[in-house]
């Protein structure tokens, strides 16, 4: 992967467009993940790390430090997509607390604290920051999306793609949750061309 591979942002929800960070737009499969430079590439288009961050984990990292941690987000990526799938299309239940374990632990290590910053509506405004101590805080704020999925959607709304080979996951905040494809101009233009070639091939009534 080369750092200009654009991710996907279509799922409504970044906690799931970071399940969609794999995807397979035709036949082949595409891992946005794969190594570290694919990882701060799309915690950049996802804008959840400043870029002064971002550039020193490049600059100071040690060799093979962030193709490391990729490889943790990918771990932490495909174990919270197997919990998606499980219990998607049914609001979550306080039984379902223990399996969220993994991401309590990421969050427990982050270093939050708040300070006064010029505002743009007012003179100063309190604002949340994070101080960044090591490359592993990297996957503080993924942890922090996942938790918002699970805390902030219902996720009688969370569905999967119909597209026959689509593997990409959404939230359905359309009126009447009567969205059924990842995006209109993927799966569901590919759906109305096999629909239409199906009724050509149909004899005349």
């Amino acid at each position: 992967m080369t750092p200009s591979t654009p991710a996907l942002f279509l799922a409504d929800s970044l906690g799931l467009d970071f399940l969609n960070s794999v995807f397979t737009p035709v036949e082949t499969q595409v891992d946005t993940l794969e190594d570290g430079e694919g990882l701060l590439s799309w915690l950049q288009q996802a804008q959840l790390v400043p870029e002064e961050v971002l550039r020193s984990a490049r600059e100071r990292a040690i060799p093979g430090e962030v193709d490391r941690l990729a490889g943790q987000a990918r771990a932490l990526r495909e174990w919270f997509r197997a919990f998606v799938r499980e219990h998607k299309g049914r609001p979550l239940a306080g039984a379902d607390l223990m399996e969220l374990a993994p991401i309590n632990e990421l969050l427990t290590r982050d270093e939050r604290y708040t300070e006064i910053v010029a505002g743009e509506s007012s003179i100063f405004t309190l604002t949340p920051m994070r101080r960044w101590t090591s490359p592993d805080a990297l996957l503080l704020p993924i942890a922090e999306a996942m938790a918002r999925l699970v805390c902030e959607e219902d996720f009688s709304h969370v569905k999967a793609c119909e597209g026959p080979a689509c593997t990409l996951l959404f939230a359905d905040h359309t009126r009447g949750h009567a969205r059924r494809w990842c995006s209109m101009a993927i799966c569901g233009n590919r759906a109305k061309q096999a629909a239409h070639r199906l009724r050509q091939k149909l004899p005349a009534a």
